[in-house]
């Protein structure tokens, strides 16, 4: 059973497969590269600061850039996300602002999600970008609950949902696969295949050649993709998505790329994986082919990137000052809140005996 990678760009950015190549507007063009870039200046200088101390948790996406915002391009504002762990960069390209990030990083008193989550799990209810689980594969379901209840409202939206090599051996994966294809619901699963999940190589995975043949047991399409090629991505998800939006059902997407930093902070792979292993994965490096790509349409150059270089850690750096001022965390009493659409009297009782436990202590 073979599958071929569909891709549009080469390794040195220049274009293979014009019939493939997507219809971007030049501004999007660019703001696809900024989001990228700004991306990885992000991993590296929040990765430095939870070696600090100033944040306690943090991962990178070194190498899988352009699976943050690809897939998300070709989706309309109202489908919904469903992330995995790394798509960070993913809720940037949609709109997600970063001192909101930050804060959340910081579980500070204006972290969105008050402490309730580790640092990096966003969600974004405003653009419909749906908070990271721990939990390997959990999200999957949620996303096809999601795509099934647009479906049943009428709606032509699409879920899409993020997941890694390793959730494909969870109950969950198979499950949802099976009824999202039964029900046909419009749900993209998009697959980052980067190699590893955590210390466990694909290898020990399955024993199949790829992970996107999975979909074929289940009725359902799937496509293999280069996941360093950004414009590869938007063309086979926005082809999924239309494919959703006619009642077809789900698509599976398996985007070959790689991890080439740590799995998180308190992660070593020196101790798991050959230390050449990531190096040979610099040459395919997708921001560098994505930058090739626009600098040979006259969109972008060293300078501009210089520039914007400066403007994104000029903004960092401004925020970063604001958000350390900020308390370090939310309330107490913030634990009633966001539970019921109406505090019922037992949590009124409860924040009460609170509230005169923290008076006597402070006194």
């Amino acid at each position: 059973m073979k599958f071929e990678l569909v891709r549009v760009l080469d390794d040195a950015g220049r274009v293979v497969h014009p019939e493939r190549e997507p219809a971007i507007p030049a501004p999007e063009l660019r703001h696809i590269l900024q989001t990228m870039v700004q991306n990885s200046l992000l991993d590296e200088k929040l990765l430095r600061f939870q070696r600090q101390g100033r944040i306690g948790f943090y991962l990178t996406a070194w190498g899988e850039e352009a699976t943050l915002v690809g897939p998300v391009w070709a989706l309309r504002p109202s489908d919904w996300i469903f992330s995995c762990y790394r798509e960070a960069g993913a809720a940037l390209f949609r709109g997600y602002p970063l001192r909101t990030l930050l804060c959340q990083l910081y579980c500070n008193a204006e972290d969105p999600v008050k402490g309730r989550q580790l640092p990096v799990h966003h969600t974004a209810r405003a653009l419909n970008f749906v908070s990271v689980s721990s939990v390997v594969g959990t999200q999957i379901p949620h996303a096809v609950g999601m795509a099934m209840a647009a479906k049943l409202s009428g709606r032509d939206d699409v879920s899409l949902v993020y997941f890694g090599d390793g959730a494909t051996s969870t109950g969950d994966f198979h499950v949802s696969c099976n009824m999202a294809a039964v029900r046909k619901a419009p749900c993209v699963f998009f697959c980052r295949n980067n190699g590893w999940a955590i210390s466990t190589p694909r290898s020990a995975q399955t024993i199949t050649p790829t992970l996107a043949q999975k979909a074929v047991a289940y009725g359902m399409p799937a496509v293999l993709v280069d996941g360093n090629d950004v414009l590869a991505l938007a063309h086979v998800t926005a082809e999924a998505a239309a494919r959703a939006r006619r009642g077809e059902g789900p698509t599976l997407i398996e985007a070959l790329t790689y991890r080439r930093g740590a799995h998180t902070s308190s992660d070593d792979p020196t101790v798991y994986r050959d230390p050449a292993e990531p190096r040979e994965w610099e040459c395919r490096d997708p921001i560098r082919r994505f930058r090739s790509y626009l600098e040979g349409k006259g969109l972008w150059n060293a300078d501009e990137e210089r520039a914007f270089v400066q403007k994104c850690e000029q903004e960092f750096a401004a925020l970063v000052a604001e958000v350390e001022s900020l308390p370090a965390k939310s309330p107490p009493a913030t634990m009633f809140d966001d539970v019921y659409a109406e505090r019922p009297w037992h949590l009124d009782e409860q924040f009460v005996e609170l509230d005169r436990e923290l008076r006597r202590h402070k006194a």
